[in-house]
């Protein structure tokens, strides 16, 4: 059995403090959608159908919010705080939509640290190219553990 690589984890819960900001700049390219819509085998004409989105509100294809959800856990999964994370709930509002070759800027913000409940709440915004508000809302996240000694007890799970 291949066990992987051991990976770096992100920060522990008393290395994050309430204010910390990570700023991320992601430009919607047509490879992105094609290949979220591939794997999740989604056709929703609002996402693809240019003919169809003309006839809406929206005038032209959109982003599915959910791939907007993505690259938000991506995020937390990478950087703030990082490998290890856990997402626990997210409450997310997608105020205005995002169009195909759109750039969203997240901005991420630390506003609670509970050592308590081992948790931190993530502040997300995310503006567009106009800087128009498109993504308000809030993650709660439980940062990597610290991991215990490595010895025989640690592998009794395999």
């Amino acid at each position: 059995m291949l066990l992987g690589k051991k990976r770096k984890l992100g920060r522990k819960i008393d290395e994050i403090t309430v204010g910390e900001k990570l700023s991320l700049t992601e430009k919607i390219e047509d490879k992105d959608l094609l290949l979220y819509l591939g794997l999740t085998d989604d056709a929703n004409p609002l996402y693809i159908q240019h003919d169809y989105a003309s006839q809406t509100p929206f005038e032209k294809p959109i982003v599915p919010s959910i791939m907007l959800t993505g690259m938000i856990t991506s995020a937390i999964s990478k950087y703030l705080p990082g490998p290890g994370s856990h997402i626990l709930s997210q409450e997310i509002e997608f105020t205005k939509p995002v169009y195909h070759y759109g750039t969203v800027e997240f901005l991420f913000e630390v506003i609670e640290v509970n050592n308590g409940e081992h948790t931190v709440v993530i502040n997300v915004t995310g503006a567009n190219e106009k800087n128009e508000t498109v993504i308000d809302g809030k993650v709660k996240v439980c940062p990597p553990h610290r991991l215990e000694e490595f010895h025989g007890k640690a592998l009794e799970n395999f």
